[in-house]
């Protein structure tokens, strides 16, 4: 069934300003999923702050040339039926969302993506952005690292502070 000119020009219209926001967006192959399969990429995707589209390809390339970012970005991987993964929020995300669920579902293969600055990644670029930890991760990794010597300290201390009491707890029973 074909869509309306307006229906076109709304998903066009959507597209870009997903793609506008976007931090990171990465795209698969999707050939031999079923409906049940792609609502339980849509449930991963939405729990991961990731918008999971599935467009034709050519009203992608508008949406692209739209967008001052991509305008100059290629798009001869864009063929095939595609699922569209796109994060405002993290630039890791799309990437790990669809390279978690191709690992329970082989018919969903990567196929490649865009960084939030307009190049195009290659499918295995993307295979490896999915290895990186989140952004969330990274800053708790931070965190912890700072802290560590605050922790190392005070675990001395009290172990020093523990010593005293335990010499003066036993010369007190004496």
């Amino acid at each position: 069934m074909a869509i309306t000119r307006d229906k076109k020009q709304t998903l066009v219209a959507e597209l870009t300003d997903l793609l506008t926001n976007a931090k990171g967006t990465a795209f698969a192959h999707y050939a031999g999923l079923t409906v049940s399969d792609l609502q339980d990429l849509r449930k991963a995707a939405r729990e991961a702050g990731v918008v999971i589209k599935v467009v034709k390809n050519r009203l992608v390339r508008v949406a692209l040339a739209e967008v001052k970012t991509y305008k100059d970005t290629e798009t001869t991987p864009l063929v095939g039926q595609l699922v569209y993964a796109i994060s405002a929020d993290d630039e890791v995300a799309p990437a790990q969302v669809l390279n978690t669920f191709s690992k329970q579902n082989p018919s969903l293969v990567l196929a490649g993506g865009f960084s939030g600055e307009g190049a195009l990644l290659s499918a295995e670029d993307v295979k490896s952005l999915a290895g990186l930890p989140s952004k969330n991760q990274l800053i708790a990794e931070v965190v912890a690292q700072l802290l560590s010597p605050v922790h190392d300290t005070v675990n001395a201390l009290s172990g020093n502070l523990h010593g005293l009491l335990d010499g003066i707890e036993a010369k007190a029973t004496n």
